[in-house]
């Protein structure tokens, strides 16, 4: 009995001194391993940040091209809108010149016309009162008023003269004459009668004035 119980001692010890070596062993395993533990990345960091300032830098390298294109289309838009302005003003003074190069040939046609008109006008005050109804006066007639109509038709009007006070815009005086239905200063007597197109004088009227 002693003996196996010697025995049985010394396993027990034996077991004893093995788990206290185990436990030594992991606990010197577990200090290495805390002091050989790395430390935190410092290198992805260090690349997170470059990342960052690389976004950063791709970014704003972004924001002034879209500010130069949009300053380049701007400038682009102003000079179509000076462009479209300069043309409108052209256009505006083309058809201003169009308008006055018509009236002006409009005016030196109707300056040619107005003659013959007053050639119907003598010719008719002169036919005795016998032939007036005669056809052809009354053809003269006809054609007269048609031709005082189709001018009118085109913005040419007669001048009011007789009774008129004397504007020299509209009448040219071409001698005085004394006058007990008149006041001084007013026409008595038309010698030609003048016309205007429009609101332009083709023809001033001859007239005669109360001293």
């Amino acid at each position: 009995m002693s003996e196996n119980q010697n025995l049985n001692e010394e396993t027990v010890l034996e077991e004893e001194v093995k788990t206290e070596e185990t436990v030594c062993e992991e606990n010197a395993d577990k200090a290495v391993n805390e002091q050989t533990a790395p430390e935190p990345d410092t290198d992805e960091n260090s690349a997170d940040g470059k990342k960052e300032k690389k976004a950063s830098k791709k970014k704003s390298k972004e924001d002034k091209k879209t500010q130069a294109m949009q300053e380049k289309i701007d400038e682009l838009e102003d000079r179509v809108r000076r462009q479209m302005a300069e043309f409108e003003n052209f256009r505006k003074r083309t058809d201003k010149e169009k308008a006055a190069m018509f009236e002006t040939g409009a005016k030196s046609v109707i300056e040619k016309i107005l003659p013959v008109v007053d050639n119907f006008e003598r010719g008719l005050a002169t036919l005795p009162e016998e032939e007036k109804a005669s056809p052809f006066a009354e053809g003269m007639q006809m054609i007269y008023k048609q031709l005082l109509t189709e001018l009118e038709n085109i913005g040419v009007k007669p001048i009011e003269a007789l009774g008129c006070e004397f504007d020299p815009n509209f009448h040219n005086a071409v001698m005085q004459m004394e006058s007990d239905e008149f006041e001084s200063g007013v026409i008595a007597q038309e010698l030609m009668k003048g016309y205007m197109y429009r609101d332009t004088v083709v023809r001033h009227s001859m007239v005669a004035v109360v001293p």
